[in-house]
C-alpha cells in the first residue's frame, strides 16, 4: 500500500490526514491531525506553521502514516504519543494504566478546596488508591509543596510508570508507591485519601467506545456486578487510615454518587458536602469526613 503522505508538504499532509481521519468518522479530525502530525514531525504548533511549505522527509511520512493507521483502527491519541496531559502536567502512560481524563481533574479541585479547609498544622499526608499514571497525587503534590503521598496499585507496570512520572515532574523525593489491593499495605494515618476506582459493571464494558474498551486496562475498568465492588473494598480499609478530620474523595460514575455516599456513611464517614459536579454536571467527585471522636 503506497504512503499517502510521500512526497507532501507539512500543510499539505496536515490536510490529508485530517480528511483522512474525517472519513473514518473519527470527531476532532482536525485537532487529532495537528497533534499526530506535531508528533511524527516533533514539532509544536508553531513550528507546523513556519515550517508549513516544506516536503516530508521519507521517515517522517512513514511515521505519519503508522499514526494514521492507528488512529482509525480507534486507538487514542494519548496512546499513539504514549502521553497525555492532566492538571497542565505531562503524564507517561502505559498499558497498565488509564488514559487521564478532564472529569478526573473535579477530584483534584475537590480536593485542594478540602485540604485547604482543614488548616493543618502539619503536612499533609495523602493516600491515592489504584494511582495508575499517579495522576491525582502527583497533581495535589505538585499544588501543595510541602504534602507526602503514597499511590498504590495491583499493577506493577502501573507504580512504574508513575514512579517515572513523579520524577520527570520533580516529586519523587514526596511519593513513594506501593504495590497492594487497594488500601491493604498502608497503615496511615492520611490527612487526605483520594482514589478513581474502576466502577464500569461488567456488563457495560463491551458497550463502551472502542478507545476505552480496547485500549485501557480492564482492571481499572471493571467495577464488578454493579460497578460497585471497588467502593465496597477501598471505603472501610480509608476509614480505618484516615486521621480524625480527614477526608475521603473517589471518582463516581453517572448515578452512582448517592449510593457511594451510603457506602461512607456505614463505614462512619460523614459525607459533609454536596458531591462536586464536573463540566458536564455529572456529580463525579464524591467526598465524606472521619470525624473526631
Amino acid at each position: 500500500m503506497s504512503n499517502p503522505f510521500t512526497g507532501q508538504s507539512i500543510e499539505s499532509a496536515r490536510r490529508t490526514l485530517a480528511t483522512q481521519l474525517r472519513s473514518a468518522q473519527l470527531d476532532e479530525a482536525e485537532l487529532d491531525a495537528r497533534i499526530l502530525l506535531g508528533a511524527a514531525l516533533g514539532l509544536d504548533l508553531t513550528g507546523l506553521i513556519a515550517q508549513a511549505a516544506r516536503p516530508l522527509t521519507e521517515a517522517e511520512a512513514s511515521r505519519l502514516a503508522q499514526h494514521l493507521q492507528r488512529r482509525i483502527a480507534g486507538e487514542p491519541v494519548a496512546r499513539i504519543l504514549g502521553t497525555r496531559e492532566f492538571w497542565g502536567l505531562p503524564f507517561r502512560l502505559s498499558e497498565a494504566t488509564l488514559v487521564p481524563r478532564p472529569d478526573t481533574e473535579t477530584v483534584v479541585e475537590l480536593a485542594l478546596e478540602i485540604l485547604r479547609e482543614q488548616k493543618a498544622s502539619h503536612p499533609p499526608r495523602i493516600a491515592d488508591i489504584g494511582t495508575g499514571s499517579g495522576a491525582i497525587l502527583l497533581a495535589l503534590l505538585h499544588e501543595i509543596p510541602d504534602a507526602f503521598g503514597v499511590g498504590t496499585d495491583l499493577s506493577l507496570t502501573a507504580l512504574v510508570t508513575a514512579r517515572d512520572n513523579a520524577r520527570a515532574l520533580g516529586l519523587a523525593d514526596r511519593a513513594a508507591f506501593v504495590a497492594c489491593s487497594y488500601a491493604a499495605a498502608l497503615s496511615g494515618p492520611f490527612d487526605l485519601i483520594v482514589s478513581n476506582p474502576p466502577y464500569i459493571p461488567s456488563a457495560e464494558i463491551p458497550k463502551l467506545s472502542i478507545e476505552v474498551r480496547e485500549h485501557d486496562p480492564h482492571l481499572a475498568l471493571d467495577g464488578g456486578n454493579d460497578g460497585y465492588d471497588a467502593y465496597r473494598a477501598l471505603i472501610p480499609q480509608a476509614s480505618e487510615r484516615l486521621a480524625p478530620g480527614g477526608a475521603l474523595i473517589v471518582e463516581a460514575g453517572q448515578g452512582q454518587a448517592r449510593n457511594i455516599e451510603t457506602l461512607m456513611a456505614a463505614a462512619a464517614l460523614v459525607p459533609d458536602r454536596p458531591p462536586k459536579a464536573d463540566l458536564a454536571g455529572i456529580p463525579r467527585a464524591v467526598s465524606a469526613r472521619k470525624m473526631p471522636p
